[in-house]
């Protein structure tokens, strides 16, 4: 029997050894109802627990995304965008507690701020996911870590499930049939659903085409500096062609919207039969 199974069988044998003692039945409940939940809290807990950049108490919010500490660090919250409803929960949510911020690279960003997963003392559960399952943020695909970045999801695409928060309004996932609403969101952070009529490339770029005028009508662009990316992820983008997908990222464009894809965790793919905004 190997160590792994000699660990997993352990407290079968406990069990039978014991179980005829009467001063160890009430240990022997305790130990039947202790094992699954340290089971299922350490599944938990495992998402996201990058080593600790150090530590401070909230005084301020800064923005949607930004937070100050008591000795004026300015935190950036990674792995979110914020909608009309973040800052108010931000507030409600950290001003006053002590936290501890993690991540794997403690490098300050071009404004000076220390992009880190934002954890109140002594929770597992980082204030990202808190927002993403209120449904008062959205998932911004930047992490890296894809144990984390699909935890982070998962916050979300539950929101989503029961239309919390921004996700109540139907507006919040934009429908590429109607380019104009997208049109309209130019520089903001959008969620957009639809099938992809046509895969082309163009010079070093490829485009997902969700509209018949490819001028107009929204569109996906990738640099192929990123095909290696997809391909590692199981992904190659000229299978995408008549798939339904969800895309997030920053409109841009002239004429027709576009979403600049720079992550594979920008593009998800989606079921044939999944209704709109749901992911399973």
């Amino acid at each position: 029997m190997n160590e792994q199974s000699s660990r997993s069988a352990a407290p079968e044998l406990w069990l039978e050894r014991n179980a005829t003692s009467p001063g160890n039945v009430t240990r022997l409940l305790h130990l039947i109802i202790a094992f699954p939940l340290v089971a299922a809290h350490a599944a938990f807990a495992a998402p996201c627990q990058f080593e600790a950049q150090g530590e401070g108490r909230v005084a301020a919010i800064i923005d949607g995304r930004s937070v100050r500490l008591d000795d004026g660090r300015e935190i950036r919250l990674t792995g979110i965008e914020p909608t009309a409803t973040t800052k108010q929960s931000l507030a409600a949510l950290l001003v006053g507690r002590d936290v501890t911020l993690r991540s794997s690279d403690d490098t300050p960003d071009r404004y000076g701020r220390q992009g880190a997963l934002v954890f109140i003392r002594d929770s597992e559960v980082s204030a990202q996911a808190t927002l993403l399952a209120q449904g008062d943020a959205i998932a911004s695909a930047e992490i890296a870590d894809k144990v984390c970045a699909a935890a982070l999801m998962a916050s979300e695409a539950e929101a989503r499930r029961q239309k919390k928060g921004s996700w109540a309004d139907p507006s919040a996932i934009k429908n590429p049939e109607s380019p104009d609403d997208i049109l309209a969101g130019m520089g903001r952070f959008m969620v957009v659903e639809g099938k992809v009529l046509s895969v082309r490339q163009a010079g070093a770029t490829t485009y997902l085409n969700f509209g018949r005028n490819w001028t107009r009508g929204f569109a996906v662009t990738i640099s192929k500096r990123m095909l290696p990316a997809f391909e590692t992820a199981g992904l190659t983008l000229k299978s995408l062609e008549n798939k339904r997908v969800r895309v997030r990222g920053w409109v841009e464009g002239n004429t027709g919207p576009r979403i600049d894809v720079r992550l594979v965790g920008q593009v998800e793919l989606l079921g044939a039969n999944e209704p709109t905004g749901v992911r399973p």
